[in-house]
């Protein structure tokens, strides 16, 4: 393992010494496109192919984004202790391969910024830089109405929120469709991904002329990711929802205070019920017996009523 390391160390200081000298006969030269595109979730590719003299093997390729090493070939083989996520664009590459393409399985924002390829050949060396730019487009932003109370001339805050996104973006309001602007900060912050959540507050007054507003969602680039739009109420609908609050009001009074009083209703007159019962029992008494048959019967029954008197006031 030490002998391997010590043999690499000596190759790059040779190729230091010599490399310019190489790349000046033009016998290898490092081709890179200096700017690249990556979507974020998605592969990426920072493209790079190398001009060598016919016949030379690939003995290096080092591929660094800042002070770390992401991808290393040396001694006919893939550095395993590379990190994972990272390879040759080229499947089935080689070191007869021209592509030293880098290929990131899955771009998140940490892989936004500077590479640097290095490579050697038979021949010489060569090392150029490029560049990966990552984004992320915005999700269709959403409109929240907030408003203490509805009426004429009231305070009404239309809150726009979009996230997602990457680099930070902003957001936009529009009046109507005439397009006419409306100034509101946009405040930006970043989520634990790495990607920006956009928010920002317009606060108006109800009843005015214009009612549509439009929220813009614009990438770092100025396009445009996304919109929402809401219709607020003008002065006449204003006046119209006042209306119907107050008749809502007034039906839900009315569908309280009638149950209360069907209620205290049948109250009373359960009271009424008993003190007249309480009252009849108290006068009425049972007639001495007599012999018929009809009068023994209204007896039984008299009888019967002045138990159930006594029995309901002890």
């Amino acid at each position: 393992m030490t002998m391997g390391l010590a043999g690499f160390v000596l190759w790059l200081l040779t190729v230091f010494c010599i490399g310019g000298q190489h790349t000046l006969n033009a016998f290898i030269t490092v081709d890179c496109k200096n700017e690249n595109l990556g979507q974020y979730g998605q592969p990426s590719v920072v493209e790079c192919e190398i001009r060598m003299a016919k016949g030379d093997n690939v003995r290096i390729v080092v591929w660094k984004k800042g002070g770390s090493t992401l991808l290393k070939f040396f001694n006919n083989q893939v550095d395993p202790t590379s990190p994972l996520g990272y390879s040759f664009a080229e499947p089935s590459w080689n070191s007869k391969s021209s592509n030293v393409s880098l290929l990131i399985a899955k771009t998140s924002v940490i892989n936004h910024g500077d590479y640097s390829c290095m490579v050697m050949t038979d021949s010489g060396s060569d090392n150029k830089t490029a560049s990966l730019h990552v984004t992320a487009k915005y999700k269709t932003p959403s409109i929240r109405t907030t408003s203490t109370n509805v009426g004429p001339s009231s305070p009404v805050t239309l809150t726009c929120r979009s996230e997602g996104g990457y680099p930070k973006g902003r957001l936009g309001w529009f009046v109507g469709t005439t397009g006419q602007g409306e100034s509101a900060e946009t405040v930006a912050e970043a989520m634990e991904n790495g990607l920006f959540s956009l928010s920002s507050e317009l606060t108006l007054s109800l009843g005015q002329d214009a009612s549509k507003y439009t929220c813009m969602v614009f990438n770092a680039s100025g396009g445009i990711d996304g919109e929402a739009s809401v219709v607020l109420p003008d002065h006449t609908q204003v006046a119209g929802i006042e209306q119907a609050l107050q008749a809502k009001e007034s039906d839900v009074a009315s569908r309280i205070v009638a149950p209360l009083v069907v209620i205290g209703s049948l109250i009373v007159g359960l009271l009424l019920f008993w003190v007249l019962r309480g009252r009849r029992c108290s006068k009425r008494q049972p007639d001495p017996p007599v012999e018929t048959d009809l009068e023994q019967d209204s007896q039984q029954d008299l009888l019967s009523v002045t138990s159930e008197c006594q029995k309901s006031n002890p």
